[in-house]
């Protein structure tokens, strides 16, 4: 892959450490990286254009990453959604050729990903013609884990190496230390975790995240990273279905 111009973002914010791994990866491959990420956290945020306050002015600050020196990053008061937005739309410094989310701490699995803010950015720069990978690593939270970032690195310099410009993948790895092959995956019906409703008065829903122990499908993104596999699903943003369809009534 010839030298690209690289946007880094993330929803978990600046400050993790991540998002410092990804960035570590696109500058190992020669690539001019540019890292602009939520100044706190904003998991579920999805494809979301919130600043922060609801504000149509969005703040930033230059950031110093220490493990990235010579790097420049972009603490954004915004939902990494509308960060891809500002960056194709020639904002820190220039609209790039490519975009990276992550690595996102737990996995983006199945249709829930719709929710994933990780995941929404990549789509995003999909939706603006910019060539884009979601990448998460499957830390599981009960009981919790500790992340082995580095592990990713591998697997984000492979898929980097076929991608196809103009589409956008997402890429789930396992959190240990020695991650199985690389498979394309479907996606599974839904994922993993949801939240569900467990106290509802006339002022307060309570909601609880739950995992769920239903069975997955064997060749999706769930049923594979449960087999060891680091997985890639090619995604399709938002388009019209192509079909026949009788004339609407009037």
């Amino acid at each position: 892959m010839n030298s690209l111009r690289v946007l880094v973002t993330n929803d978990d914010g600046i400050d993790s450490p991540g998002l410092i791994a990804l960035a570590r990866c696109a500058v190992e491959l020669g690539h001019e990286t540019i890292i602009a990420a939520p100044s706190v956290e904003a998991s579920g945020t999805g494809a979301g254009l919130t600043a922060s306050g609801g504000h149509r002015q969005v703040a930033l600050s230059r950031r110093t990453i220490e493990e990235l020196p010579g790097v420049p990053a972009y603490a954004v008061d915004s939902h990494p959604g509308l960060i891809a937005l500002l960056a194709c739309r020639g904002a820190f410094g220039g609209r790039p050729d490519l975009v990276l989310s992550g690595i996102n701490f737990g996995a983006n699995i199945g249709r829930a990903l719709i929710h994933s803010g990780t995941v929404g950015a990549a789509l995003t720069a999909h939706v603006n013609g910019i060539t884009a990978l979601a990448v998460s690593l499957d830390v599981h939270w009960d009981p919790p884990g500790t992340p082995l970032w580095d592990v990713v690195d591998p697997y984000v310099k492979d898929v980097l190496g076929f991608i196809e410009p103009g589409t956008v993948l997402n890429l789930n790895v396992p959190n240990r230390p020695d991650p199985g092959p690389l498979r394309w995956a479907t996606l599974t019906r839904y994922g993993r975790v949801q939240s569900r409703i467990v106290n509802q008065d006339d002022d307060v829903i309570e909601l609880q995240t739950v995992i769920l122990d239903d069975e997955v499908e064997p060749d999706s993104d769930a049923g594979l990273l449960e087999a060891g596999y680091a997985t890639v699903t090619e995604l399709r943003s938002v388009s019209a279905v192509e079909r026949p369809r009788a004339t609407p009534p009037r």
